[in-house]
């Protein structure tokens, strides 16, 4: 995995963008990407800072705690359909993705199942 430059290095290459150089020429002498200085040009102009953000991390998962639990009550409720359910979570605020929603259904051993069978008019398999 690779890391960000470091602080001296960011200040070097912006010290020269001050002093005029262009960023083509400070990205030759310092060995580095000429979007970099840019990056860190803009990086300082709305931070005021050099400094790096983070790379990598967890991200928590949007279907979690309070989503989670009203996700599994609505499935336990009657049939859906990963859009549908993508739908409803979108309408309570919740903007995710169709894979997400079959991740956590799979997740969780929700899936609902229609039957041949049970979905005929008239079978004795039919569901309440």
């Amino acid at each position: 995995m690779t890391r960000p430059y470091s602080e001296d290095i960011r200040e070097r290459a912006l010290a020269r963008a001050d002093a005029g150089e262009t960023v083509r020429s400070i990205a030759e002498a310092l060995q580095i990407s000429p979007s970099c200085v840019t990056k860190w040009k803009n990086l300082r102009r709305e931070t005021g800072g050099l400094s790096p953000g983070q790379i990598g991390g967890h991200k928590k998962r949007v279907l979690s705690d309070a989503n989670a639990d009203w996700l599994r009550k609505r499935i336990r409720s009657g049939p859906f359909t990963l859009r549908k359910l993508t739908q409803e979570l979108a309408a309570r605020g919740i903007k995710t993705e169709v894979r997400a929603v079959w991740t956590f259904v799979h997740a969780e051993g929700l899936s609902f199942k229609k039957n041949a069978a049970a979905s005929r008019a008239g079978s004795s398999r039919r569901r309440p």
